[in-house]
């Protein structure tokens, strides 16, 4: 696949003054002023071919390769690219290939590299394995009440539509000029959105200093967020994927374009395409700075995966499934789930991988947003031709479809997208007005677009559209996927069917026909089986989710794996069982030891898990506490008890002695005499003698009488 952006890069115009202004305005805009001009004004880029030898391959859950070479969502790098060259090798083996093992998506998928094959037939060899579900090349896209901002109140003022700014037309109620303007500010009288509502605007990165825009931390729209691109020639930061979202410039220089890795790009300036998208999403308001978002009220979180002209299927479909919450191997878990994602970019073919990504998110109740392209009346291209993505078309300001954007069944709606219809040379009358920086590579200086350095494409439709599901989110945050789409489908404004016009050309405007991948189809009216369901109308939209229930909060809960623990034993503790209310999903669980430290030796917790373990080290008690948030920042705390019993005692038999045996003692002989002492030996023998010697006459007198 060929991911591009879906814009018109636009500081590079200050840079060739208003003359070549106007020349590349009308390049993209519908100026179809004299025969033959729809041919000398192709708004179509070549596509982009897929990284040579790199395929993107799912493995089959089941699979021997996944079972065999477990990929766990919260591996050390090290582990991941260990586990990522066991699968790259065991599938080598079968294929006889030399397989390299590319960046992780998701837990099943990963990327594959292999040289001296083109990734066509790669990927015809691989999907063949009996362990793949599925394997394609690893394509390239491009990017592709009223307040006080004085941008954004230029038309309000009466500024005549031949002026050089007409401000921020597209956000206006519908006028018989402005037909396709999205009447936001019906839709702020409801809510300008909740800064517990994350859009996840997945582009080229952003400009944290823009005054229109700035970090969360600082009072700002931006959310941290994170850099996917993991090519460090195609980030052009230094390096690959990390933790910084700054956009850093996506310049093309003559020597980039003959950089094979740039093949098909174009030589150009700094889009700053991001950063432009994120503030039609969410720009500040009443700040009396410059210009006003869709949703000026809820966050924006950056997640970069477009560097210098392209960015990757792979490292696109990641950042994806991490911005709507979903682990990623290697990346550390999004503090910020996404209820809104938008994705001004895409290619020009089938849905193909990106499928089974949206099916996870859209499963997880994350609203994706993606524009339709901008070939010229092509057909729409991934991912807003992907089932459950709403792809969004552009509009002129007169209701018709601009000659720049891609049409098609997939189409959820329209919005404006800008254009210029004068051909006297002078500026652009309505371009999408959008923050920017005046860098032509890197960056410079903060600034906004206008009617000189032009916005225009679908990519600048698909944020408004991001912006109002997000401020009915944050009206209503239980609304689920499906809602949003019926809700933005149902209170959509008809197509209009006259009124436009070809400028000098007086060639009536036709009715759009079903796309063509070889022939243009410029300015035409639009239908519904071709572009949506009508043009998006914010203030309908906001009406027709009614007033705003009182939320009730979640109920936070707290359960013990072990009905009675014993000093020694590991106690898990789990709060799966808290209760969402009407404020929406649960986002967040926060484990806290309130009392009991001192028989608890071990107390741990995963960020936002649900489960915590701990170790008792004695008899007594200790009390933790659970807090849950919803996603409308709702709260609700529960502290629980534990009473903790002493380590069983076993009983054991008394140690024998062994009896070592002893002789009798010998009772001594005591002396007659006083004093009690002992009897000497020689007295006893001298006594014995005596008797002896008594004796001894007797027996011979007997003797002598018997001779």
């Amino acid at each position: 696949m060929n991911i591009q952006r879906f814009g018109l890069p636009s500081s590079p115009l200050s840079a060739f003054g208003r003359p070549a202004a106007w020349l590349l305005a009308a390049f993209v805009c519908v100026l179809p002023a004299a025969p033959g001009w729809a041919a000398q004004t192709s708004a179509r880029q070549a596509a982009l071919a897929p990284v040579d030898g790199e395929v993107i391959v799912v493995f089959k859950p089941q699979g021997d390769t996944v079972r065999k070479h477990a990929l766990a969502a919260r591996a050390a790098r090290a582990d991941v690219e260990t586990v990522l060259r066991q699968r790259a090798a065991t599938l080598g083996l079968r294929h006889q290939r030399n397989l390299l093992a590319g960046q992780a998506v998701g837990q099943n998928a990963q990327v594959v590299r292999a040289v001296g094959v083109d990734a066509q037939t790669l990927a015809r060899q691989l999907a063949a394995d009996p362990d793949v579900a599925y394997a394609a090349p690893n394509g390239r896209k491009r990017r592709t009440s009223a307040p006080n901002d004085p941008l954004y109140a230029a038309a309000a003022a009466g500024v005549r539509p031949n002026g050089p700014d007409v401000g921020q037309w597209y956000l206006r109620a519908p006028t018989s000029t402005f037909v396709s303007a999205i009447n936001i500010e019906a839709a702020w009288e409801r809510t300008q959105g909740s800064a517990n509502v994350v859009v996840a605007v997945l582009d080229t990165g952003v400009r944290f200093d823009h005054p229109d825009l700035g970090r969360a931390a600082n009072g700002g729209q931006l959310l941290p967020g994170y850099d996917f691109v993991s090519n460090a020639s195609v980030a052009n930061d230094g390096g690959g994927r990390d933790d910084d979202a700054s956009d850093p410039g996506d310049w093309i220089t003559s020597a980039d374009a003959r950089n094979s890795t740039f093949s098909g790009c174009d030589v150009t300036g700094s889009s700053w395409h991001g950063t432009s998208t994120a503030s039609l999403v969410a720009a500040a308001a009443n700040n009396n700075t410059g210009m006003a978002g869709t949703a000026p009220g809820v966050r924006v979180l950056p997640v970069r995966v477009l560097g210098k002209c392209f960015g990757t299927d792979a490292d696109i479909q990641a950042a994806m499934l991490w911005a709507a919450g979903i682990s990623q191997a290697g990346v550390p878990d999004n503090p910020n789930p996404a209820r809104v994602i938008n994705m001004s970019l895409g290619g020009g073919d089938s849905c193909g991988t990106y499928q089974a990504v949206v099916d996870q998110i859209v499963a997880r109740g994350v609203v994706i947003v993606a524009a339709a392209g901008n070939s010229a009346g092509g057909p729409v291209g991934a991912p807003a031709n992907c089932q459950g993505v709403l792809g969004i078309a552009a509009l002129r300001h007169a209701g018709s479809k601009v000659g720049f954007s891609d049409l098609g069944p997939e189409i959820a709606l329209s919005a404006p997208g800008g254009n210029c219809v004068n051909v006297d040379g002078g500026p652009c009358l309505y371009p999408i007005l959008a923050a920017t920086d005046t860098g032509t590579q890197g960056p410079t200086a903060a600034s906004w677009t206008n009617s000189v350095d032009i916005t225009v494409g679908t990519s600048f439709s698909s944020p408004l559209v991001a912006g109002v599901a997000a401020l009915m989110v944050s009206h209503q945050p239980s609304l689920t996927v499906a809602g949003v789409r019926t809700v933005l489908r149902s209170t959509a404004r008809p197509f209009p069917s006259t009124g436009a016009d070809n400028g000098a050309d007086t060639t009536p405007v036709a009715q759009c026909q079903a796309p063509s991948t070889s022939v243009e189809q410029l300015q035409c009216y639009c239908t519904t089986g071709l572009c949506g369901a009508g043009m998006l109308d914010a203030g309908a939209a906001l009406a027709a989710l009614g007033a705003a229930a009182p939320l009730t909060g979640p109920q936070a809960r707290v359960e013990v794996s072990t009905a009675s623990p014993t000093a020694g034993q590991v106690v898990t503790l789990t709060g799966a069982s808290s209760v969402a209310g009407t404020g929406g999903a649960l986002r967040s669980y926060e484990w806290a030891l309130v009392s009991g430290g001192g028989i608890v030796s071990a107390f741990t917790s995963a960020t936002n898990a649900s489960t915590a373990t701990l170790t008792p080290s004695a008899a007594g008690s200790f009390s933790v506490r659970l807090t849950v948030t919803d996603v409308s920042g709702l709260i609700d705390t529960v502290t629980s008890i534990v009473t903790v019993a002493a380590a069983p005692v076993t009983p054991t038999p008394a140690p024998v002695t062994p009896v070592t045996p002893t002789p009798a003692p010998v009772t001594p002989v005591t002396s007659s005499s006083g004093g009690g002492g002992a009897t000497s030996l020689w007295w006893v023998l001298g006594v014995l003698l005596a008797a002896v010697l008594l004796v001894l006459p007797h027996r011979r007198n007997r003797l002598a009488r018997r001779a």
